[in-house]
Parts: C-alpha cells; sequence; structure tokens
C-alpha cells in the first residue's frame, strides 16, 4: 500500500512515520484490494491531531481524533477503521469487482463537495446566547471567506470529495466506512444529487431533491 504522511505544525518525526506505517499495514492485510493511504500529523492548540485515510477501490475508510500524545490519537483514529471495516468487512468482499459503472458517471465523476470545517472563537463562546445566536445569523449571512476573515470562526480543515453513484443502503455504508455524520451522493435509484444524515434521535435520514417533471425530462433521467 502506498502510504503518504504530511505533519503539520510540528517537525517530522522518524519513529511517528515508522509507527503509522505499522498500523496502516495492519489495516491492511484485512483489505482484500490493496489501495493508498493518507495520514496528515498535525498540532493544534496543544493537542495532537491524527487524520488518516484509506482508500480501497471505490471505498474510502476514514479515522479522525485528537489527544494530548500523538501516538494515542494515531490508535484511536485507526481503531475507528477497523471498526468500520471489521463491520463491512464481507460487504465490502462482495462489492469489490463488481463497482456498477451508471449510464451517466462522466457527469458524476465531474461533480465535487467542499466541505469546510470553521473552529469558532473563544471570545464567540464566551457571549451572551443573544449575542452568540447574532454573530451567528450575521455569519450565515457571508460567505466562508468573509466569515473566516471577521474573526468569528477560523477555517480548521477542507475536503473536497468526488460525487459517487450509489444505493443508499452503499451510501450509509461509506459515510460509516468515513466515520462522518452526513455524505452526499448520486441516488442511483432516482438519480438525483442526495445527503444521508446520522439523525440525534438514532438511525438515518435522507435528503433528497424533489425535481418538477419537466426538469426531470430535460435532464434524460
Amino acid at each position: 500500500m502506498q502510504l503518504n504522511i504530511t505533519f503539520r505544525q510540528f517537525g517530522a518525526s522518524d519513529s511517528l512515520k515508522e509507527y503509522a506505517r505499522e498500523k496502516v499495514d495492519r489495516v491492511n492485510r484485512l483489505l482484500d484490494r490493496a489501495g493508498e493511504a493518507h495520514v496528515v500529523l498535525s498540532l493544534e492548540r496543544h493537542l495532537h491531531h491524527a487524520d488518516i485515510t484509506i482508500h480501497s477501490g471505490a471505498w474510502i475508510l476514514r479515522g479522525r481524533e485528537k489527544s494530548d500524545d500523538m501516538y494515542a490519537s494515531i490508535d484511536l483514529a485507526m481503531d475507528k477503521i477497523e471498526r468500520q471495516l471489521r463491520r463491512y468487512r464481507d460487504k465490502l468482499k462482495t462489492h469489490h469487482g463488481k463497482e456498477k459503472v451508471h449510464h451517466r458517471q462522466d457527469l458524476v465523476n465531474s461533480l465535487k463537495v467542499r466541505h469546510d470545517v470553521f473552529e469558532v472563537s473563544e471570545s464567540l463562546e464566551s457571549t451572551e446566547p443573544a449575542q452568540a445566536a447574532q454573530a451567528s445569523s450575521t455569519e450565515a449571512s457571508n460567505d466562508t471567506a468573509q466569515a473566516a476573515e471577521s474573526g468569528i470562526a477560523r477555517l480548521v480543515r477542507t475536503t473536497h470529495l468526488a460525487i459517487q453513484s450509489l444505493s443508499v443502503d452503499d451510501a450509509v455504508m461509506q459515510m460509516n466506512l468515513m466515520n462522518n455524520d452526513f455524505y452526499v451522493f448520486q441516488n442511483q435509484q432516482s438519480h438525483a444529487l442526495s445527503i444521508v444524515y446520522r439523525r440525534k434521535e438514532g438511525g438515518f435520514g435522507l435528503i433528497e431533491p424533489h425535481l418538477p417533471s419537466e426538469a426531470v425530462a430535460a435532464t434524460g433521467t
């Protein structure tokens, strides 16, 4: 498996590289198809962050954790990946080599999702609820760049993902494999751009746009 390791906000360490490689290799032995892994280790506010992404065929496995120790953060992130991998291992085996190519897959492949994560400043967290609500309303009315420049929020992480054509069940599986709370995909049944998400009450929800019949006819779906 090809492994890329990035260090941010602190110097590279050979011992951390070797430790991360050993952990990724252990997971790689559970995969039927070797892929590539990206490990990002960063130091933010005295906390050690580990962000690990493993690509295997059409599937993405991801674990993110933070702690007071980088080795512990790597362990926690890899534990998340291993739990989801063991949960879906049999289903992943049946999918490998059987990925369906949708008749509009060329269009789907050209679509990407950008996911920005912002960190709220301590000054905003300490304001009164009414002031915080007003600040949140102001932030919502501006674009992400203005929000970052205003000092209300700091851009922590940006993720770009290509849209895949999946069934709802497979989209839920991909969301779980990435340890995310939502996932954007093209619904193979309706061909619409859809979102599955984790509900606070438990279970999962599906958000899908309702297109007028004229619009559906125009897309040829």
